[in-house]
């Protein structure tokens, strides 16, 4: 008799790879899915958007544990009572930075333009700008923002940061609450979504918000979908008044081949690849604790 882990995510291809690679580096535990007989010993449940009848067509489960570094995709289930873990890993803090960084680069050094230009049949440069040059606002200073915003100021940015509690961090001017945050976006080349889902922070990146961003100051946009008003986004874009956005995340996944989004040349989509721990990180961390459980 094994430990056993409930896998619960409506992505069959991503439930196949957790199959695999538990079996590949973590064969003391069970990892199953719904219909197998097993899943009814399940005290851990690995998940990402999972059923919000979870907790009660699985009684035995003790713990929800997250497949990403937060846990807003648990919707109702966060207020079930049950345990909750979210995934930690250094490897998926790193991506992140690397992904923010090209997107910071990808303005710095004016691609986008150069891209314009080459639509245009244009040879044309531009100044080019340091990274003292620019100005770059994290929203959100959880793990991963956090991350992201000291290593951006290590190499050399000016570095805002904004979260609902103060914060210090090395290198990086912190600001909190509602006055903060206006004192955060005065004045940015860059603003980067960071930040966890709640209901303070759902719609927050609106017409309202953008407003206060410099004109042609740029959005990466790599928190949750549901912190942006997508409508006042491409009204922003549209009227010039933001130079552009590198959007990861979105209201709808998959982005809906209707959306505007998709044609716009000021906008760069990504299908939410930011960064994510690896598999073997999650096979690992979450085994481990369907294993304490097993053990007592």
């Amino acid at each position: 008799m094994k430990p056993v882990v409930l896998i619960a995510t409506n992505n069959p291809g991503y439930n196949q790879t957790l199959l695999e690679c538990a079996a590949k580096y973590q064969p003391s535990v069970d990892w199953v899915l719904g219909d197998d007989p097993r899943a009814a010993k399940a005290h851990v449940a690995a998940c990402w958007y999972p059923s919000s009848s979870l907790a009660d067509d699985f009684p035995a489960l003790k713990c929800l544990h997250s497949l990403g570094a937060g846990a807003d995709n648990l919707g109702s289930l966060f207020e079930s009572g049950l345990r909750i873990e979210r995934i930690v890993d250094a490897e998926q803090k790193h991506g992140m930075f690397e992904y923010v960084l090209w997107g910071v680069l990808y303005y710095q050094r004016d691609m986008d333009r150069y891209q314009s230009f080459q639509r245009q049949n244009l040879w044309q440069g531009l100044a080019q700008k340091s990274a003292k040059d620019i100005t770059i606002g994290v929203l959100g200073l959880g793990e991963i923002g956090a991350y992201v915003a000291t290593h951006l100021a290590q190499m050399g940015y000016v570095v805002r940061g904004w979260s609902r509690s103060q914060k210090k961090l090395t290198g990086v001017e912190c600001f909190n609450g509602a006055d903060g945050l206006d004192n955060v976006l005065a004045g940015l080349d860059v603003v980067v979504n960071l930040l966890p889902l709640n209901r303070e922070t759902e719609g927050l990146l609106n017409g309202e918000t953008l407003a206060k961003l410099p004109q042609n100051a740029a959005l990466i946009h790599c928190g949750r979908g549901a912190h942006l008003v997508e409508a006042d986004l491409i009204a922003a874009v549209e009227s010039q008044r933001l130079r552009g956005a590198l959007l990861d995340v979105f209201a709808t996944e998959p982005l809906p081949a209707e959306s505007k989004l998709w044609q716009m040349e000021q906008v760069v989509i990504t299908p939410h690849i930011a960064s994510s721990a690896s598999f073997e990180a999650m096979v690992k961390q979450i085994s481990a604790v369907a294993e304490e459980y097993f053990l007592s």
